[in-house]
């Protein structure tokens, strides 16, 4: 793995030297888009707009537009927003990870002790478990701030990006069901289902399914034969039919 950030953790005055790693991988096929015609790959081109001619990465620069103009920003630019917070993820606070509601989770990182971190990497992950919190803190990654939980992980700690409270969209716009009367032997059945299929979680059972299907679909048309494509039809439930459906899932 290649560390994609480097810096510290600041646990009060105590800097813990840290790298970043991404904790995750995608399982999804690796497509490339081709022209239908004869196969060939599709590229993309960075284009200048005015003269049409392709701009090389070197001298491609980021811009804010205000009022109208483009204001250039530069790499030293961004440093200079927060310069602390390029190099330093200080844990402000300590919450119990229960509190957070998980539509704040983003995306997991692990967290490495650098050279001479180590025993304060080891104080940091012990005293988090013995006090069953999570360090809550932000720092600055490709240029962007990010609002991020520190918490144990097995035998080591890892981050979790969260996302600001402004980030989250308002409920206004949707259609939510108002004071729907329920019948009691409707909520007893749905809630004997519950309790018929709850089981421990256990995350390795759970496989990407869809890409293993799709992956043999694939083999298939390289060996020139040519699937059939199964037709599903999705019937909803109505009110009426609500208690009958609960009684078959039970049976």
């Amino acid at each position: 793995m290649r560390a994609i950030w480097t810096g510290a953790i600041g646990f009060g005055l105590v800097n813990i030297p840290i790298k970043i790693y991404s904790a995750t991988q995608s399982s999804a096929l690796d497509l490339d888009m081709l022209d239908r015609k004869d196969r060939s790959n599709i590229r993309y081109k960075r284009i200048n707009e005015n003269t049409g001619k392709e701009v090389i990465w070197d001298n491609i620069v980021k811009g804010y537009l205000l009022k109208d103009k483009y204001v250039v920003l530069e790499d030293s630019d961004f440093e200079e927003a927060s310069p602390e917070k390029n190099k330093m993820i200080n844990l402000h606070s300590f919450v119990k990870i229960e509190e957070i509601d998980s539509i704040y989770f983003e995306t997991p990182y692990y967290l490495e002790p650098a050279k001479g971190g180590q025993k304060a990497y080891q104080l940091l992950l012990k005293a988090l478990e013995k006090s069953k919190t999570a360090g809550l803190g932000s720092f600055v990654m490709r240029n962007v701030e990010n609002l991020a939980v520190v918490k144990p992980h097995q035998n080591f700690l890892i981050l979790n990006k969260i996302r600001f409270e402004e980030e989250i969209r308002a409920t206004d716009d949707l259609k939510l069901p108002g004071n729907v009367r329920l019948k009691k032997e409707e909520m007893d059945m749905a809630l004997q289902l519950i309790k018929q299929h709850s089981h421990p979680f256990d995350i390795s059972k759970y496989k990407n399914e869809y890409m293993a299907e799709l992956l043999k679909i694939i083999k298939q048309k390289a060996k020139g034969k040519h699937t059939s494509i199964r037709k599903i039809k999705v019937e909803d439930t109505t009110s009426a039919d609500l208690l009958s459906k609960l009684k078959a899932s039970l049976a």
